[in-house]
């Protein structure tokens, strides 16, 4: 039998597949994958804008659990990094977030905790073999059917 944490492992191996396959056939466009979900996030009229998400992280900076530094190649940009105590805050909130976790594993029925752990496990493997040919992944504006 699995567990939430089997599920938690499972759902990021899928979602790191996906993420690196999207960054591969995004790069002939040259957008990498978080641009991509920022572009499609604008594109379906996100409710955060620049200065909310700033105004996060300047309150993130204020309490000590993220740190922004110079970017190491481009001067106009920073990096935001997770400091010991946002370290600290984030297993504390791993913790926290037990019950949502039981919650998903609690909507499934005996047995299909497993088949999803697999089903993703499968995802993931499928999209880290597979090789994304250059230009042959066309970019679907939102609201549009793939075929």
């Amino acid at each position: 039998m699995t567990t939430g944490h089997d599920l938690a492992l499972a759902l990021r191996a899928a979602y790191l597949a996906l993420h690196r396959r999207s960054d591969a056939a995004f790069a002939p466009h040259g957008v990498t994958a978080d641009q991509f979900v920022l572009l499609a996030a604008l594109a379906r009229r996100m409710s955060s804008d620049p200065s909310t998400v700033r105004a996060m992280l300047v309150l993130l900076e204020r309490r000590g659990l993220v740190g922004r530094d110079a970017h190491p190649s481009d001067g106009r940009a920073r990096t935001v990094v997770l400091t010991a105590k946002g370290l600290r805050a984030y297993r504390r909130l791993w913790a926290a977030g037990k019950p949502v976790r039981a919650g998903i594993v609690g909507a499934l029925r005996p047995g299909e905790e497993e088949t999803l752990v697999g089903l993703l496990t499968r995802v993931a493997a499928a999209l880290a073999a597979e090789a994304v040919p250059a230009g042959r992944v066309p970019l679907t504006p939102p609201g549009t059917k793939h075929e």
